[in-house]
């Protein structure tokens, strides 16, 4: 009986086609790819008025943002802004819930900070929609060279 003798060969994974698959799948998505700049763009913001908006027996919903994130909110028969622990959604909602009481629709006044981030004004939007607000204004002030346009 004649065996055979079994000659283990190495095996090895060629890798230089799955490199040159990457770096033509990454050059294809380089070129591909747009890149905007936001500081391009023009944006031109809106200014404020001296009529006011909203009639004065209206229930107003105050709610007050200040730059360090603190926030209160003033109900329609609230006599002074009530401050929030924390400025998390949900504490948010449950706040403004509570100040807006049964049936009414009052209009949400946000009475923000300029420095306030935008996301939490985005929150406060939000919870107020969630309620189902639907008359959000934002409290501004006139600059004196807007008060003689």
């Amino acid at each position: 009986m004649k065996f055979y003798q079994r000659h283990d060969e190495d095996l090895a994974i060629n890798l230089t086609p799955l490199i040159d698959v990457v770096f033509l799948l990454l050059i294809f998505f380089m070129v591909s790819t747009t890149f905007n700049r936001e500081s391009q763009l023009s944006i031109r913001l809106p200014e404020a008025t001296t009529e006011p908006t909203v009639a004065e027996d209206t229930p107003l919903l105050e709610v007050q943002i200040s730059q360090a994130e603190q926030v209160a909110v003033k109900g329609p028969s609230d006599e002074t802004a009530q401050p929030l622990l924390n400025s998390d959604e949900e504490t948010l909602y449950r706040a403004i819930q509570a100040a807006v009481g049964e049936g009414a629709n009052p209009v949400v006044v946000i009475r923000a900070d300029r420095r306030t981030p935008h996301e939490l004004v985005v929150r406060v939007m939000d919870a107020a929609r969630r309620l189902e607000l639907t008359r959000v204004t934002f409290a501004t002030i006139n600059t004196p060279d807007q008060a003689t346009r």
